[in-house]
């Protein structure tokens, strides 16, 4: 099954998908994908099949996102937690990576006439190296693609990734690379394996289960939140339109509060920088401390140093994931 199906909507559908488009638009959807290990004790058969039948359930979300506009979805496809599982069920589920990492590997055409990026998150030197090298192949060869992108999220969870986040800065302030009082939730952001994405504008998670499992807690505290009693591969177009709508429901206040706290941590960095301006003067024993001349250009040069230590802090974090995949992958680097 090919990791994105070729084919058009129906006419109700693409009727149906004109009304939806005409009112705000997630830009980009998360997706627990739960209830394949139900759906193969229902249909009798054997639970790797249901995962199977799962993978195939995404293919073919990710034709009807495209059609919608929907430029970017995440999906969590393996959790940290779930080497727990059985050796058995891990060693298929690993098996399945396998064949479908070398699928995509077969499909660049399709990718490239699609412009998909792939990106794949998560702690990935807990997976097997063989396919460590199969994903980085795959993110290599579509890092420059640029129309739409999937974020897979693999050997991830978000208390990880926060914790991996948090290890990162104090990474860079031990290089020298930042201060101290660099460190903040907007640094910390950026420092997360989906800092290249926007927050989802909408979670979906099926199955009938109300929690988020350990998935993208930092990044859905403004998401619309939608939960959905279809198993996942019984998911459908329509369920899909269902969780839209409910997005436009909640549109205004969800984007109201989403305004409201990025002012409020805008508001809480310049009190810090203020805070660091009159310690500079009263260091430096100015005469006049309440100079508002002298106070702005210290703060234009704080501010201007920060994020030029942060530039610098992030190009080097950047080579350096870069270079975990180059170095799995040097002949397609």
């Amino acid at each position: 099954m090919s990791w994105i199906r070729e084919g058009e909507l129906t006419i109700i559908e693409r009727f149906c998908a004109n009304i939806i488009k005409a009112g705000p638009m997630p830009k980009h959807v998360a997706f627990i994908m739960d209830g394949n290990r139900r759906y193969a004790q229902k249909c009798h058969v054997e639970r790797q099949q249901g995962h199977s039948q799962g993978f195939d359930k995404l293919a073919q979300t990710l034709r009807w996102c495209l059609n919608l506009g929907i430029r970017e979805v995440t999906v969590y496809a393996f959790s940290i937690e779930n080497f727990k599982r059985s050796k058995e069920e891990v060693d298929g589920l690993m098996d399945l990576a396998r064949q479908k990492f070398s699928r995509l590997l077969e499909e660049q055409e399709n990718l490239k006439k699609h412009g998909v990026c792939i990106r794949v998150l998560g702690d990935l030197p807990l997976l097997p190296v063989d396919i460590q090298e199969l994903i980085a192949q795959a993110v290599l060869a579509t890092r420059n693609y640029n129309k739409c992108f999937l974020n897979v999220c693999f050997a991830y969870t978000s208390r990880h990734e926060i914790s991996n986040a948090v290890r990162e800065m104090a990474w860079g302030v031990e290089q020298g690379l930042l201060e101290p009082s660099d460190v903040s939730e907007s640094l910390l952001d950026k420092c997360l394996y989906t800092n290249n994405s926007p927050d989802p504008d909408l979670l979906i998670r099926t199955s009938g289960e109300v929690r988020l499992s350990d998935f993208l807690l930092w990044q859905t505290s403004h998401s619309c939140l939608v939960f959905q009693s279809v198993l996942w591969p019984e998911y459908s177009f329509w369920n899909l339109c269902e969780a839209i709508l409910q997005f436009q429901m909640n549109h205004s206040a969800l984007q109201k509060a989403r305004d409201s706290y990025l002012e409020e941590r805008r508001r809480q960095q310049l009190e810090r920088d203020q805070a660091y301006v009159s310690k500079k003067l009263q260091q430096e024993g100015s005469s006049c401390p309440g100079d508002p001349r002298r106070r702005r250009t210290l703060l234009q040069k704080c501010t201007a140093l920060r994020e030029e230590r942060i530039q610098g802090f992030l190009q080097a974090l950047e080579h350096k994931r870069a270079d975990f995949f180059e170095r799995l992958c040097p002949v397609s680097a």
